[in-house]
């Protein structure tokens, strides 16, 4: 039976990364999966992970299975970043929190949830959005449509696009809206926008799903909630996938969340029923460790005080590595204006590259960006800051 079966095309991050893993030239660098890296250009484990890690060994005393939704205290933190820790929405019993395998794991568990429920529905992706998206909910057998989203022109969000084509959506289709950081422009909606966004939805009896990957690393833990916040304010149900492999940097520990605001405890119980009945067909219950650390570090002020600190220093990292890209690249006479790199927000940013461009970049000088021209700033490093630049400046002519 298996010799009739053909490789599959290699994932095209994922596919990337394998390749420069490949390349022998010593200077390469890597702007095309989206790890946060720090100024030696390694992945780190956070101090106040390892901290909370050291007490969970010490007080540990089983390896029993979770609940199918995990640690009920886990969801319940995770709420509060959510809604603020003051939201009656933490504990009220209207929203409701199911631990998943990453954020990838939640966008899963949300798909199978939709297609259960929901079968007629399609899901509403932005276009561009992050290159899994459509595959998570096709696999799940959902029809996946566009809206506009990036107007490359301008490198700014398309509003009055997109709110034009939100606007012809049918009643009941999903709205997949990027939490803050959006992947991969960098380009995120304002303030006015979200609550334009929110006022359609509702008017529309569309359903938000948001996909929130990156809190902490636009502004800041609660100015990147507010759109969140504002669209759990106007519309009585809404669901929320959130990873913590970013502003945790439990990458491998495959840790997220999937959150469902509904109108009543007893429609949300509701709700939580069939996700763990899609929880237990999948993956039957979730790891415990890296839920363990996120809940340890956000239950105790000290933790959570220091790990503000630590995602404050990646954050501040990142935007430092942005302007300074634009600096450099301004400096060296780069065709065209950079400027709006430095206004954009999160690990990602639609360069304007064009593909032939990042291939000339990979085979000329080892830097690997995706074929769209989004690059990874995280992946910028004052080490290889120069040579990216110069080599950019050639490649555009």
């Amino acid at each position: 039976m298996f010799e009739s079966v053909k490789t599959a095309p290699p994932d095209p991050i994922l596919g990337l990364s394998e390749a420069f893993a490949r390349d022998p030239r010593p200077h390469k660098i890597n702007l095309s999966v989206g790890v946060f890296k720090d100024a030696a250009g390694k992945t780190p484990v956070l101090g106040v992970v390892k901290d909370a890690e050291q007490r969970l060994l010490a007080e540990e005393t089983s390896k029993g299975y979770k609940p199918i939704e995990g640690d009920p205290e886990f969801g319940k933190l995770v709420r509060g970043l959510l809604f603020g820790d003051a939201s009656p929405l933490v504990g009220d019993g209207r929203a409701v929190t199911a631990h998943t395998p990453g954020g990838t794991g939640a966008l899963r568990v949300a798909a199978d949830y939709l297609r259960a429920q929901h079968p007629g529905a399609s899901v509403w992706v932005s276009d561009p959005t992050w290159v899994n998206h459509p595959k998570v909910f096709e696999a799940a057998g959902l029809a996946v449509r566009t809206y506009p989203y990036f107007d490359a022109a301008g490198n700014r969000v398309d509003f009055d696009a997109m709110l034009a084509a939100l606007g012809a959506a049918p009643a009941g289709d999903v709205i997949l809206l990027h939490g803050g950081c959006h992947n991969p422009t960098g380009a995120d909606l304002s303030r006015a926008q979200w609550q334009g966004v929110a006022k359609l939805l509702a008017e529309r009896k569309l359903l938000p799903l948001v996909d929130f990957a990156y809190q902490g690393f636009g502004t800041g833990l609660e100015e990147d909630a507010e759109g969140v916040r504002l669209v759990a304010a106007e519309l009585p149900e809404i669901l929320v996938c959130s990873s913590f492999s970013k502003n945790f940097g439990l990458y491998n520990e495959r840790t997220g969340a999937l959150t469902a605001l509904a109108g009543t405890p007893e429609v949300a119980n509701a709700v939580l029923s069939q996700l763990k009945s899609c929880i237990r067909a999948n993956y039957s219950n979730p790891p415990a460790h890296g839920g363990a650390i996120v809940r340890a570090v956000l239950a105790d002020p000290v933790l959570r005080k220091r790990w503000v600190v630590e995602l404050a220093e990646m954050r501040d990292r990142i935007n430092g590595m942005r302007r300074e890209f634009v600096k450099q690249l301004e400096a060296k006479g780069a065709k065209g204006n950079f400027g709006f790199i430095a206004e954009q927000r999160g690990m990602f940013s639609f360069s304007g590259l064009t593909k032939a461009q990042v291939e000339r970049l990979r085979d000329d000088f080892a830097i690997y960006a995706v074929g769209s021209g989004r690059i990874n700033v995280a992946g910028m490093t004052p080490a290889n800051i120069g040579p990216l630049t110069d080599a950019i400046v050639a490649v555009l002519g």
